[in-house]
């Protein structure tokens, strides 16, 4: 894995950039908040990297800050958001601001990005609100004001997380019966999503 590049910035292209470091030029995916900070070609730089292996190729992508990178990879284990959708959302909005939008449930801020439905996003949202906060200290629900408290009846969530993404009442209480009932709201999402794309 390719955690950091410090190199001398070749080219901008956004959203791509390359980087030369010891005369390999690089090429790197990165998010217009990214971009935006990026010194004048010619200059060096360093960024954070995630590297993703595909069929297709080997892509890497950057990012100004741990805290950016991190978001990133949580974007990506939602499913049906790739790289391009988990570039558009931090290009989109902060960190702190997707952090905010996270823990208040936010889908308006979220529909404004191109590329992310209503759907999109209430499943974003839905499957990040227990994660995000852990993969970025500082930016969990309990620190952002007017974040409403976690209803303790997580049977009563995934319903209604499952109601809220469009599926039927009916199709909702067949997935929460195969659900074991000490399961959280999180990974019980997620077995209902995973239960319901099979029907």
């Amino acid at each position: 894995m390719i955690g950091r590049i410090t190199g001398i910035l070749l080219e901008k292209n956004p959203p791509q950039i390359v980087v030369d470091t010891h005369g390999v030029g690089y090429e790197i995916d990165v998010p217009m908040s990214t971009f935006y900070g990026l010194p004048a070609t010619g200059e060096s730089l360093s960024l954070f990297t995630h590297l993703a292996i595909r069929e297709d190729g080997h892509f890497l992508y950057g990012f100004a800050s741990a805290d950016e990178r991190a978001a990133f990879r949580q974007l990506l284990k939602v499913s049906g958001i790739g790289a391009r959708t988990a570039l558009s959302v931090l290009s989109g909005l902060s960190v702190s601001d997707l952090a905010q939008a996270v823990a208040l449930q936010e889908t308006g801020r979220l529909v404004k990005i191109p590329g992310i439905g209503k759907k999109t996003a209430e499943r974003l949202l839905l499957e990040l609100r227990d994660k995000l906060g852990r993969a970025l200290p500082g930016f969990g629900a309990s620190t952002v004001p007017g974040a409403a408290a976690q209803p303790a009846d997580s049977r009563s969530d995934i319903l209604n997380a499952l109601l809220a993404l469009g599926y039927s009442d009916k199709e909702a209480q067949s997935a929460l019966k195969a659900i074991p009932p000490e399961t959280g709201v999180s990974d019980g999402i997620r077995q209902a999503l995973k239960l319901l794309s099979k029907a």
